[in-house]
């Protein structure tokens, strides 16, 4: 893989994340956040991600750089799918809006977890067998096809992780306040809130095994790869609140989303035959989302009366 990063490097960013989780938890320990507040957050956790970006322009150069905002950009893209699937399970599970950011924050954890794992296991395989990138390439074109065609459907009661946590574990009928789990009858049972973030964790597996091939077609610099990932999940709780009244105002993004991926895949499937400047896929990248969302604007409008 291109890049070897210093050790202190990846021992500053895995401690300056930590920092951030904890004040996001302390932040809202007492009271849910507000839209005002995830608007803000959302401009902060942008804002941390492209001073980061710059701080890669400054200490390891201009393509470096370039890497890691074309692969944020495109994993933040990605991300706004995360919040339609979000906005599916809470209904479906009839989650309290007050109790949603507890479950998110949890679930950015674990996402970061799972996250750190596949890219460790990407770029192993990329280290030992090159042909693993047309792999990816195809997989991410399918993922590309499969979004555009709307095949993919969100149901919890399908969901193998969730149908297991109930046949092993017993759920209470009912929501005990911020609880996981609670203690009766002298054993330790489940709340919903677990099902929940058990249904969470599963679906970003899902999207993992989509966003990971596809950033890896942007760089195969493992630094880049997990910070951007990092810095756009990290995000994805603040985004959600930002967006998740707002999703059905979004109908051709899922399009838009469809055609990166399915660009991406191809870029990966043609390597060693067309070298694709990273300029160029900064630029597709921003085009096909601001296209997508754009045309999402005006369509609502125009139906809106």
């Amino acid at each position: 893989m291109s890049g070897q990063t210093p050790l202190w490097a990846w021992i500053a960013v895995t401690a300056a994340i930590g920092c951030f989780l904890a004040l996001d938890i302390k932040t809202h320990a007492v009271r849910p956040p507000t839209l005002a507040w995830a608007i803000i957050a959302s401009a902060a956790w942008i804002g941390v991600s492209v001073l980061f970006g710059v701080i890669l322009w400054v200490t390891q150069g201009g393509a470096v750089a370039e890497q890691y905002f074309g692969a944020y950009l495109l994993e933040k893209s990605l991300s706004i799918d995360n919040v339609f699937v979000f906005v599916v399970l809470f209904g479906a599970f009839a989650v309290p809006r007050a109790l949603q950011h507890r479950v998110l924050y949890y679930g950015v954890v674990g996402a970061l977890v799972l996250r750190a794992l596949f890219i460790t296991v990407g770029a192993n395989l990329l280290d030992s067998f090159s042909w693993v990138r047309y792999v990816f390439g195809a997989i991410v074109v399918l993922a590309g096809l499969r979004m555009a065609r709307g095949a993919e459907t969100v149901n919890p009661e399908r969901n193998l992780l969730v149908r297991g946590v109930r046949r092993i574990v017993p759920v209470t009928a009912d929501y005990r306040g911020d609880r996981f789990t609670v203690r009766e009858a002298g054993r330790r049972i489940a709340t919903p809130l677990l099902v929940v973030l058990v249904a969470i964790e599963s679906s970003d597996i899902v999207f993992a095994t989509d966003s990971i091939p596809a950033v890896f077609g942007v760089t195969d610099d493992v630094f880049v790869v997990f910070t951007s990932n990092a810095f756009a999940v990290l995000g994805l709780r603040a985004l959600y609140f930002v967006f998740a009244d707002l999703v059905d105002r979004f109908s051709y993004l899922k399009y838009g989303l469809a055609v990166l991926l399915v660009f991406v895949g191809v870029k990966l499937l043609l390597v060693g035959v067309v070298e694709v400047p990273i300029l160029f896929t900064l630029g597709v990248i921003a085009l096909v989302i601001g296209v997508s969302v754009t045309a999402s604007v005006l369509a609502t409008g125009r139906r809106a009366p």
